[in-house]
């Protein structure tokens, strides 16, 4: 009788009760091994290929953590209205997380740019320093990015409206433009004339422009992982929250590169 209870309770609620799971607990094992693997390659000039395997371990984590929550939400038919719209507030305020993780960054940069101390001269950027011309690399990435952010809305109206191949042709699009802004930071990178040690001003812009890089990587991975969904037949144009996520996630990048550029790049050349 109380099993019966039980059951009955579980399968009526208007929310999602997540199952016992390993992949919490894995993904941080493997994420700390990760990071200590980079830490001793760039520190100690460690060995390439442990951290390869530790990252290699921490994308399967990944994967089969995705894996499940397909399932609960194909399969299994637990992502209701009420769980969606959980989901939902759990997307836009870890959005708003990262709101703040790059707030803290600006912060740093006007901060020491407004009132430039002593120990670097008074100048800002230091002196010696030989800033990037924002009107090559940068503003070609603040056009690939700001185009990348229309074609993405192009596939969220066409899922809206079950226009699949303006979709597909959008969804590409919006993943190579992706592609191009990171192999463009990545010949920015190459070309500099100033390194990560080269005052505060270097350190700060690497990583600023580093993190942001790093969430391009993660953004064009969560569209990736959409449209493969997509053509697996596991959207639909009233239930699709994976790729709507993703959209909110990639214009947020965008808007972040905005302030980045007139801030690092325009500003202060």
């Amino acid at each position: 009788m109380v099993n019966n209870i039980h059951l009955s309770i579980s399968y009526n609620i208007p929310f999602h009760l997540v199952t016992v799971s390993p992949w919490p607990l894995l993904c941080t094992l493997s994420l700390m091994n990760m990071f200590i693997n980079m830490y001793m390659l760039f520190s100690y000039n460690f060995n390439l290929y442990l951290f390869m395997i530790s990252f290699m371990i921490m994308m399967l984590v990944v994967v089969g953590w995705w894996r499940d929550v397909i399932r609960e939400s194909l399969m299994q038919g637990c992502h209701s209205i009420e769980v969606l719209n959980g989901i939902r507030l759990g997307m836009l305020l870890f959005i708003l997380s990262e709101v703040m993780f790059f707030f803290s960054f600006f912060w740093t940069y006007f901060h020491l740019s407004l009132s430039p101390s002593v120990e670097i001269g008074g100048y800002w950027p230091s002196i010696g320093i030989e800033l990037f011309n924002p009107y090559g690399i940068p503003l070609l990435n603040t056009i690939i990015l700001l185009t990348s952010g229309l074609s993405v809305t192009w596939a969220h109206y066409s899922i809206l409206n079950s226009l699949y191949y303006n979709f597909m042709l959008s969804m590409m699009i919006t993943i190579m433009l992706g592609i191009y802004f990171t192999f463009f930071q990545y010949m920015e990178y190459k070309e500099a004339s100033f390194t990560f040690a080269d005052s505060v001003f270097g350190s700060i812009f690497f990583l600023v422009t580093g993190f942001h890089g790093i969430h391009v990587i993660i953004g064009s991975i969560f569209l990736m992982v959409s449209f493969l969904r997509f053509l697996k037949g596991h959207f639909s144009s009233f239930h699709h929250f994976g790729f709507e996520g993703s959209v909110w996630y990639w214009h947020f990048v965008d808007v972040v590169w905005l302030f980045l550029f007139m801030s690092v790049y325009w500003w202060p050349y």
